[in-house]
């Protein structure tokens, strides 16, 4: 069995429709999501709820969202992209009705971190990008994926303004009833992500499992070095997603610069992406990832240590953004050369697990640390040390050529 190229399956579509479709689709269900930060100002203070309690439902989601990437990428391995994201938009919109309409802390933790965990999954940036690197030849990988990640981000540079305006204009309640009706966009833009692997033909050997392909990852410590630095990743993503718009609160700037350091992470990091995706094919992705984070962990450390101004803020998020999700095409390049395609999605699930695991841990900790300190000081400090941790622990990956696939 091999999965169909782009030329096998639709003869008839153009890779521009195919890259156009999946960046769009990568940006609306990016931008949707990381506007969810901004629901926590307004939300906490109509029910009285902590700001712990509300991290705990977003970070509670995004450790469901890498739990369940892996069997959902599994899921789309076998079953085509297509099917997948078109359920996970299905269920994002149930997901944010049921926030909206949620009154106690428990309920919204259901629909906020239970299904909307799940449903991130199911039409996330993972699968997208997993289908559309499937159906492209490889020498159009990096630079697809590069655009796909930039799509993401520029998702979140349009959206979550208009998010924004939405609670401003029309309160939290009815934003929310927006970004449901939103997630439905999602399932027109999948259609083309058709990567259905093709019946296998008479007398071809037999092709390995998704069992064997994870068990011979699993013993691979290239795989642990990646799956260490998306840990990383995750941990500063989710922390500045559902933290940085409190954090310029308490510095006394207006909630308006909160929204528009996010909106302006997303359009760095559409440069970010772009560039990362072009040097994923010309550089060795493993120097690219070292110089990501270690450029991470000097940008940090400059914001704390400046005075907290509009300035200082914009000029930090513009240099975060070029940073943002740029670690994603070197990663999912060097899932692909040392994993191989067609358990792609599955893997690149696993290592995305641990982006969530530290997603996780950035969004929650940001509010343990902030409710009992008044301070978010200790989480940039724990932030410059990952980095520096991240940058280190991708110097033994594996960079080389290597087999696609083996027999079983």
């Amino acid at each position: 069995m091999s999965t169909t190229s782009l030329q096998d399956a639709r003869p008839g579509l153009a890779i521009g429709v195919l890259i156009g479709s999946a960046v769009l689709c990568a940006a609306l269900a990016m931008g949707l999501r990381q506007s969810m930060g901004l629901f926590l100002a307004p939300m906490t203070a109509a029910h009285a709820w902590t700001a712990s309690g509300f991290a705990f439902a977003i970070a509670l989601q995004v450790l469901l969202n890498g739990v369940s990437q892996p069997i959902l990428g599994q899921v789309a391995d076998r079953i085509g992209g297509r099917r997948v994201v078109i359920g996970g938009a299905l269920l994002q919109a149930l997901a944010v009705l049921g926030m909206a309409l949620s009154d106690g802390l428990p309920l919204f933790t259901f629909f906020a971190g239970l299904l909307m965990g799940i449903a991130v999954s199911a039409a996330g940036m993972p699968i997208i990008i997993a289908s559309l690197t499937r159906l492209l030849p490889e020498e159009r990988r990096g630079r697809a994926t590069g655009l796909g990640t930039a799509g993401s981000s520029f998702g979140q540079f349009l959206v979550v303004p208009l998010v924004q305006l939405g609670i401003s204009g029309f309160g939290w309640q009815t934003a929310l009833l927006l970004v449901a009706a939103a997630s439905l966009l999602m399932i027109p833009l999948a259609l083309p992500l058709n990567d259905r692997p093709a019946p296998p033909t008479a007398g071809a050997p037999r092709e390995q499992t998704a069992r064997k392909a994870l068990s011979l990852t699993f013993r691979d410590p290239t795989f642990w070095c990646l799956f260490s630095g998306f840990f990383v990743c995750g941990l500063h993503v989710s922390f500045l997603t559902v933290h940085l718009p409190g954090f310029v609160a308490s510095c006394h700037l207006p909630a308006a610069v909160g929204a528009g350091a996010l909106s302006l992470i997303g359009l760095f990091n559409v440069a970010g992406s772009l560039i990362s995706g072009e040097l994923s094919g010309r550089w060795r992705r493993r120097e690219l990832l070292v110089a990501i984070y270690a450029a991470r962990g000097a940008v940090m450390t400059a914001f704390l240590l400046a005075e907290k101004t509009t300035a200082t803020v914009l000029l930090f998020s513009a240099a975060m953004g070029l940073l943002w999700l740029s670690t994603v095409p070197p990663t999912i390049a060097l899932c692909a050369r040392n994993f191989g395609t067609r358990w792609l999605a599955t893997i690149f699930g696993v290592v995305f697990l641990g982006h969530q695991i530290g997603g996780f841990t950035g969004a929650w900790l940001g509010g343990i640390v902030f409710d009992r300190t008044g301070s978010y000081d200790m989480m940039w400090v724990i932030g410059i040390l990952a980095a520096a941790f991240a940058a280190l622990v991708h110097l033994p990956v594996r960079d080389g050529p290597r087999a696609a696939a083996v027999p079983a």
